[in-house]
């Protein structure tokens, strides 16, 4: 039970639901979802079983492409539709030249501030729960990256739009930015993730979908780990070096390769893990895969 399910979360469920659902139907041991989606989101989920959550951390650095609508003249305590109107401003008639000039100053680099609703921890508490608390805290901003923002349609004070960002980009927050910067405010009242990459074009499956394959004694589609690490250098380790590798030792592999982090791969081709390169020529096992 080692692989990469591509969830497509439905609404109204939590990541952390979704993903006991999957965890419970497929049998697996070990589980774990890369990037929460709001229980409002939709779109893929990518759940890590088995030794594959050996390489959710690279997944969750990954850039994601969402589609979402703003709906403008009111703010939410959450920045969506779950939370309470806090602010109500005006309903512009504005044009796609105005929304345009708005938006371009929300692409590339920049500083965002999480929301107080998130599952950020202070102190070991997550600030949802300060938040349904009515507590408020500090948050220091994080550096974001939106490579790609565009308007889909603009009609009845509702913005569609799709964005390409980085990890760590709150699109509740980035609604409410881009509504104040129109000069007004708004709330997220619809949200999809589209893929993380690298599955642009991999398809997704739905928990019915999963749960019709359990029941009919088949596992559900999975993607192997390491489809997950494209990117990242491919090493094959000779078979009297690979088992010292899997007990944690250094080898030095003839050739050498380029110092970062590589894929490990035994003779036959199999995935052994993660391992890092030095600038000596060695390779150290950081993530070994068990069996």
């Amino acid at each position: 039970m080692n692989g990469i399910l591509l969830l497509d979360k439905p609404g109204g469920l939590s990541s952390n639901a979704a993903l006991q659902r999957v965890r419970r139907l497929v049998g697996a041991d070990k589980a774990g979802h890369v990037g929460s989606l709001d229980p409002l989101a939709t779109g893929m989920l990518p759940i890590c079983l088995g030794e594959a959550t050996k390489v959710a951390g690279e997944i969750t650095a990954a850039r994601k492409r969402y589609l979402f609508t703003i709906a403008l003249g009111a703010r939410t305590s959450t920045g969506d539709l779950e939370g309470e109107v806090v602010e109500e401003g005006p309903l512009l008639q504005l044009t796609v030249a105005e929304v345009e000039l708005a938006l371009e100053a929300f692409r590339g680099s920049q500083q965002q501030v999480p929301p107080m609703f998130s599952a950020l921890k202070r102190d070991g508490q997550p600030l949802y729960k300060l938040a349904r608390a009515g507590i408020t805290v500090e948050r220091a901003p994080r550096p974001i990256e939106i490579t790609e923002l565009t308007l889909q349609n603009l009609a009845g004070g509702r913005l569609e739009l799709t964005a390409l960002c980085s990890k760590g980009t709150y699109i509740r927050v980035l609604a409410e930015d881009i509504a104040r910067r129109l000069g007004s405010c708004g709330h997220v009242v619809a949200l999809r993730r589209l893929y993380v990459e690298p599955f642009e074009r991999a398809p997704m499956q739905t928990l019915l979908e999963v749960e019709t394959a359990c029941r009919e004694g088949t596992l559900p589609a999975m993607i192997a780990a390491d489809a997950a690490l494209p990117g990242m250098p491919a090493v094959q380790v000779p078979a009297e070096l690979a088992g010292r590798l899997a007990h944690g030792q250094a080898v030095m592999v003839a050739g050498g390769t380029a110092p970062g982090r590589v894929r490990l791969y035994d003779p036959q081709g199999r995935f052994m893990g993660l391992g890092e390169a030095d600038a000596a020529g060695q390779l150290h096992p950081r993530r070994m895969f068990s069996g």
